[in-house]
Order: structure tokens, then C-alpha cells, then sequence
């Protein structure tokens, strides 16, 4: 009975780290995903500045959010900035947490049987 009760906490206890580290995983590639998009519109902006530099200094440009006309021209940089920063703490978390339970990602895709080598030169043409 006292087996049967560690094993199930031992269960649980993985269970819980694969749940935590795929929780984690899943927060650093909303970072990613976050910081290339804002990167990308940070380049749109650069092209539609660059479309307007010729026009009258005066005229405001307006970016429609979710049906809003909304004045917004500067910030983004610093966005990506802090976006930067925290990707890079919560990529150091996920390390730190890697190794304080032994993690490591087995790739199926990246083993080659030994013995396709030898099949492979073994084949030849029918004649």
C-alpha cells in the first residue's frame, strides 16, 4: 500500500513538472510570436514614415485599433525592448528549470538507425 501511494505522488509529481515545463514553453512562444509581430509593424512603420517624410510636418497620421481612430506614433521600440528583457529572464527560468529536474527533449526526427547506411550502400541497380 505505501508502494502503491509514493508511486501515485511520484505520478503526480511528474505529471506536474510536465505540465509546468510545457506551461513555460508555451509562455516563451507567446514571447517570440509577440516580439516578431511588433517587430514587423515597427518595419510597416518605417515604410509608411518613410512614404510620408516629403509630406507637410503639420498633418497628423491616425492608426485604426479594434474601429478606433487612435494618434499613436512613438513607442514601439521600447516595447520590443521590454518584451526583449522579459523573453530573456523567462528563457533563464526555463533553463534553470531544465536542469533542476533533468529535463532533455528527445528529438524523434534526429535518429538515424545505424544500420541504414549499410542498407542503403548495399542497394544497387538490377540489371
Amino acid at each position: 500500500m505505501a508502494e502503491s501511494g509514493a508511486n501515485k505522488m511520484e505520478m503526480v509529481n511528474e505529471q506536474a513538472v510536465a505540465g509546468k515545463w510545457n506551461y513555460m514553453r508555451s509562455e516563451l512562444n507567446q514571447l517570440y510570436n509577440k516580439i516578431n509581430e511588433l517587430e514587423q509593424e515597427l518595419n510597416e512603420h518605417q515604410l509608411v514614415i518613410s512614404a510620408i517624410q516629403p509630406l507637410d510636418p503639420g498633418r497628423k497620421c491616425f492608426r485604426m485599433i479594434g474601429g478606433v481612430l487612435v494618434e499613436r506614433t512613438k513607442g514601439l521600440q521600447e516595447v520590443i525592448n521590454r518584451l526583449v528583457k522579459a523573453l530573456e529572464k523567462k528563457t533563464k527560468e526555463f533553463a534553470g528549470f531544465e536542469t533542476k529536474y533533468k529535463i532533455k527533449v528527445r528529438k524523434g526526427d534526429d535518429v538515424v538507425p545505424a544500420n541504414s547506411e549499410k542498407a542503403s550502400a548495399s542497394q544497387g541497380v538490377l540489371v
